[in-house]
């Protein structure tokens, strides 16, 4: 993977003062060094700034960006973050219309795809990407960003009309006059649903994000935005029996596409369903080119001491994943966290997404990134299969389906308590949800022939694609990258995606059991203990040190009063909250983030406000 920024204006002049601009380019750069420690270059013209740093996994040596490349007179360039996954297919009707290629990478592939078909290309593609496109004739830019968002692009307009974007957001305040700010949408998006963010919103002020499968064209005559996918609902034909053979291939499809890279791979390996299924697939393609499979499995210290089993987490992970390490034979390293790395990479983790994130869920995986790093480049994981074949008790459990909210931040009393009353009350932090919520779900076409339950099914897998999964693959790829470790996400896949979230419920929920339709898909590929083993998310530490940890931290953000965070606090209702039990089985978002994780997600907020040094504007 890579980072991508620059800048663009019609009007620019940049070479006129060269040294300035580039070396405006060089500090996004450094700024996004972390996702791209092989190499970086820039480019400048007269109305454009291109920059990039990558990590090298495919055509290492004449894969270098920013790339150029002239075809009848013209001239394109290009700068890349992700994988294309289609590339061969992709290439071949290039090569049959005369297009000859230099290098073997997706990189050059893109580039002459858009040259010869032009910018809706894009619908061609398979892969995980954000990508910018510059028409030097033309003088005008593209901006794209994948189907499902795995891969972040962000952008702001300044008053003179300059268009400036980046991976992260950190680099867009290298450009003189972007400024972090917050207004009270931003708070809103902190305090009213964090750590998950609104589709499109940077959360600071005046920054937006390329929504998932758009596009953002600008030039000389404006700029438009144009939407080239989007989940469509269609009926469901086909009977159970050919919906498993369908995903099965497609999901064996989507593993194998993602396998391919010039530097060896890993994954993930829980002892989960998903994770399982992945390393699985992956083993039995090494095994067959004569190689071994690594795979790595995460824990806290002394958790099994300490574990607390209920309703969102029943039983621990490391005798499925002992299991599953012997029925591949992969080469397995466990690595473990201890409390006090957990509470220190809080901050990095912040860091790394550029706001507070899901607190020691983010923070814990950043640890885990950075060793796995340390011997591999690449991994695939498990993520989001719980959004696409319905895992979460929120899309089985009627008083959930009935909420009329997202399920998965049911009760915002948790969040409003600990504030000050006049601040939360300013805020209308309810009515912001009520209105999000309502916008994302209006977006998702029900079919006329649909039960009102299945019509809330549909609605509830489509909010958990555009929002919960989202915060997930945000927080994968920040955690990955911020160690310079590219995560790939098979399960993301656009066309098992596409396919299964039309497949009907009594399909996904086969005699009341979770995910059934990929457990049956997945049949001979792991061993029935783990194939229908009870749920179990990612793994949390219950050990009392982390909240002891915690308390004294925040204890000591609350007496100083100089910390930004306080003017937002009630100071009495805190220190009492920091004194009562913690309700592990009451999560305030998700399955994970019970009580501590309310306490490291205020001490994010607070580290965030200074280190970045944000101004309110409420």
């Amino acid at each position: 993977m890579c980072s991508i920024s620059g800048f663009y204006n019609v009007h620019g002049r940049y070479t006129e003062a060269e040294n300035h601009f580039q070396n405006i380019l060089s500090d996004m750069n450094i700024k996004q060094k972390h996702r791209g420690p092989d190499d970086d270059g820039i480019l400048l013209t007269d109305t454009c700034g291109l920059s990039h740093t990558r990590l090298s996994i495919r055509d290492i040596k004449a894969g270098i960006q920013p790339m150029t490349r002239t075809v009848a007179g013209r001239s394109f360039t290009i700068v890349f973050n992700g994988e294309i996954y289609n590339t061969d297919k992709l290439k071949q009707p290039l090569i049959s219309h005369g297009y000859s290629f230099t290098t073997t990478s997706d990189t050059e592939v893109l580039l002459l795809s858009y040259i010869y078909y032009g910018p809706d290309f894009v619908e061609k593609v398979n892969g995980i990407f954000a990508f910018a496109i510059y028409d030097h004739m033309e003088q005008s830019i593209f901006l794209y960003r994948d189907p499902f968002g795995v891969k972040p692009l962000y952008y702001t307009f300044l008053s003179d009309e300059t268009l400036v974007f980046a991976s992260e957001r950190k680099a867009l305040f290298c450009y003189p006059g972007t400024f972090p700010r917050l207004d009270k949408k931003g708070l809103c998006e902190i305090f009213a649903i964090g750590p998950s963010k609104t589709p499109g919103c940077g959360v600071f002020k005046g920054i937006n994000e390329i929504k998932p499968g758009y596009y953002l064209r600008y030039d000389r005559f404006g700029q438009s935005t144009i939407c080239y996918f989007r989940i469509k609902s269609m009926p469901h034909t086909d009977d159970y029996k050919t919906t498993i053979e369908k995903t099965a291939d497609l999901l064996k499809n989507a593993i194998k596409r993602q396998i391919v890279s010039d530097v060896p791979i890993c994954t993930f390996l829980s002892g989960g369903i998903d994770s399982s299924i992945v390393s699985a697939v992956c083993a039995n393609e090494l095994k067959e080119r004569g190689q071994v499979l690594d795979t790595y499995s995460f824990d806290f210290t002394d958790n099994a001491r300490y574990f607390k089993s209920n309703a969102f987490q029943p039983e621990q992970d490391r005798p499925y994943v002992d299991q599953m390490v012997s029925y591949l034979g992969t080469s397995h390293h466990y690595l473990t966290c201890n409390m006090e790395e957990l509470a220190d990479l809080l901050y990095d983790s912040v860091l790394s997404r550029d706001q507070p994130t899901m607190a020691d869920v983010d923070s814990s995986l950043l640890y885990f990134c950075k060793r796995v790093s340390e011997h591999n480049k690449v991994v695939l994981t498990g993520e989001c299969a719980d959004e696409i074949f319905g895992g979460y008790p929120w899309f089985y459990r009627e008083d959930l389906l009935a909420s009329d909210t997202f399920p998965w931040m049911i009760d915002l009393t948790p969040r409003k308590q600990l504030l000050d009353p006049e601040f939360a009350d300013a805020l209308q932090m309810d009515d912001y949800v009520k209105n999000l919520y309502h916008q994302i779900i209006s977006e998702i076409p029900v079919l006329p022939e649909e039960s009102d339950i299945e019509k809330s099914r549909r609605r509830i897998g489509y909010m958990n694609i555009r929002m919960f999964m989202q915060t997930l693959l945000d927080r994968m790829d920040r955690t990955s990258m911020y160690n310079g470790l590219e995560a790939r996400v098979p399960f993301a896949d656009i066309h098992l995606l596409q396919y299964v979230f039309n497949v009907p419920w009594k399909y996904k929920y086969r005699n009341q059991t979770e995910k059934s339709l990929l457990r049956h898909a997945a049949v001979n590929l792991v061993p029935n203990e783990i194939l229908f083993r009870k749920k179990s998310p990612y793994p949390k530490t219950y050990n009392p040190l982390y909240e002891t940890i915690l308390a004294d931290r925040l204890r000591e953000v609350i007496d100083d009063p100089t910390s930004p965070v306080n003017r937002f606090l009630e100071k009495k209702a805190v220190l009492q909250f920091l004194e009562s039990p913690k309700d592990y089985g009451k999560p305030w978002y998700g399955q994970l983030m019970a009580g501590p994780q309310m306490m490291a997600y205020l001490l994010q907020i607070n580290y965030w406000l200074k280190e970045y040094q944000i101004s309110i504007e409420f």
